[in-house]
């Protein structure tokens, strides 16, 4: 014959998005959260999130280079949103040396490990968040070092785990304009929420798996709430939803692509088991937090959701 065919891996169909504008999108959303991180925290913020990013653009150039020997992938700006996010989880007041650790971790192993960017099970940034988290606790849960005194001490999460009355005399307002103790990407859940509407708006991610995790998150609060009594069906779904990692992890990190269910129908399972396994680490586990441990292991269990969740084929009943 003289024509040959192919026949290509999928996908064969292709969306006019590229990579690099999706991971600009996601750098841009964050924006607002860095800048009112920045105001509140001050400009070691910046110098931290430097760190991260230059460290994981660095790590990502080396692998390709040296121990892959291919053409370096650094230019889709994956590994800057990985620093970006890594930085976000981190205490503005954590040695420099301990944050080019995360992100050697959270490329070296998270990622280009399993192949590179859309071959990786987990979440890179959360791959290098919960090493360093086991490997330097009192550093990652150190809120003193470098902060405001007026933010200094544990965080909200962390005095509500053994006095659940706390929440009643909370300040929301406050918490959503930028006043709350936490990791850098903490700070502001107006600015999160805004970077997420953005996000939406530039059809990034879809609202499944934010509104499963979250709404799952404030039923479980609620009915939790309910046992105390009075208004703390409502004060403490709300305080679980603002205080923490869950804005961030619930909009910026369990939607990554490459960790999560391609069907809208295995978003909204893997979002619930998101919101499920946060509430009961956050209300009965060993730490205050838990979105960074209930991704991570919800991202493990996304290939079988992936299995058994699929779209009927075209053709059959």
């Amino acid at each position: 014959m003289a024509t040959k065919l192919f026949a290509s891996h999928s996908p064969h169909i292709h969306g006019g998005e590229k990579t690099h504008r999706i991971m600009l999108d996601v750098v841009l959303a964050l924006i607002p959260a860095l800048a009112v991180s920045t105001y509140v925290l001050g400009w070691r913020v910046l110098f931290i999130t430097a760190v991260a990013v230059v460290s994981c653009v660095a790590f990502e150039w080396l692998i390709c280079r040296f121990l892959l020997k291919r053409r370096s992938t650094i230019c889709d700006l994956s590994a800057v949103v990985t620093g970006v996010l890594l930085a976000f989880n981190l205490p503005v007041g954590i040695p420099w040396w301990i944050v080019v650790i995360g992100a050697l971790v959270a490329i070296g192993i998270g990622k280009m490990t399993f192949g590179g960017l859309g071959t990786n099970p987990f979440n890179p940034a959360l791959t290098g968040r919960i090493f360093l988290l086991i490997a330097y606790p009192v550093q990652m849960t150190d809120w003193t070092t470098g902060v405001p005194d007026a933010l200094s001490g544990s965080t909200m999460l962390a005095d509500v785990k053994y006095a659940p009355e706390l929440v009643s005399s909370l300040n929301f307002t406050e918490m959503l304009g930028g006043v709350m103790n936490g990791s850098m990407g903490e700070i502001s859940a107006i600015a999160l929420i805004l970077g997420g509407l953005y996000l939406l708006w530039r059809k990034v991610i879809s609202w499944h798996i934010p509104v499963s995790i979250l709404a799952t998150m404030a039923i479980f609060a609620a009915s939790v709430g309910a046992s105390y009594g009075g208004a703390m069906i409502y004060e403490f779904p709300l305080f679980h939803i603002l205080a923490g990692g869950a804005l961030l992890g619930a909009i910026y990190m369990a939607t990554d692509y490459s960790t999560s269910p391609m069907t809208h129908r295995g978003m909204i399972i893997y979002g619930v088991g998101i919101g499920l396994l946060t509430m009961i680490i956050r209300l009965w586990g060993a730490y205050p937090e838990g979105m960074s441990f209930a991704i991570f292991i919800m991202n493990a269990a996304t290939p079988l959701i992936n299995k058994y969740v699929r779209p009927k084929r075209f053709g059959t009943k």
